[in-house]
């Protein structure tokens, strides 16, 4: 074998010149390079994807919590007694209240004008007239709601729907009628529209807190 011949190659091949033979790497180096190449891709893309899979979960989860504290917020969900109340306790109608309507201020008619509104709206009308001598152009504001104790949270509640800055007062009578007195600022009944917005405002149960 002479000095010139590269180690390894058995002797197949002579060294004629003064220069090696251009050797070629071995191709499966290349193969080994680019798959350790994928691989730490691929580990990559799973440990993204498992970063991102947590945050979703997590993100959810306090979602969840938030929600579920905003929705109770540290109250007991129980309805409220007053909610009970309204719904145990509905208003009457306005076909179930008997109004008499007086007129205590200097203006003829009033008292007549106010209680054919009243009918138009299904209240019943008793007695229509001058107010009581106790109470004739001695009311300063647009009127007084007068009835039994009995009647403070029905009749008269919904009767004061209908008159917006009436005052309600009780007297020792024993029947179920209410007086309507028109004081010197009354100028007419509020708007029936605005009064049925007050009707409902009244009977919709008192919220209890969200749950």
């Amino acid at each position: 074998m002479s000095m010139l011949t590269p180690p390894g190659m058995g002797g197949k091949y002579r060294i004629t010149g003064s220069k090696y033979p251009r050797m070629r790497r071995p191709r499966h180096r290349r193969r080994i390079v680019l798959a350790a190449v994928a691989a730490f891709v691929a580990l990559g893309l799973v440990g993204w994807g498992t970063v991102q899979l947590i945050d979703v979960f997590t993100a959810d989860d306090g979602t969840k919590d938030k929600t579920t504290t905003a929705s109770a917020g540290g109250r007991d969900c129980k309805p409220s007694p007053s909610a009970s109340a309204a719904v145990a306790k509905p208003l009457p109608k306005p076909a179930q209240i008997k109004v008499n309507v007086y007129n205590a201020t200097p203006r003829a008619g009033l008292a007549k004008a106010t209680a054919d509104e009243l009918k138009k709206r299904g209240f019943v009308i008793g007695k229509v007239g001058n107010a009581p001598a106790e109470y004739d152009k001695k009311i300063p504001g647009t009127g007084i709601l007068l009835g039994a104790p009995g009647t403070a949270e029905g009749p008269l509640t919904v009767l004061g729907a209908q008159l917006k800055g009436a005052k309600s007062e009780h007297d020792a009578r024993t029947t179920k009628d209410v007086d309507l007195l028109l004081g010197t600022a009354f100028k007419s009944l509020s708007v029936k529209k605005d009064a049925d917005q007050a009707l409902a405002t009244l009977t919709r149960p008192a919220p209890g807190g969200p749950c």
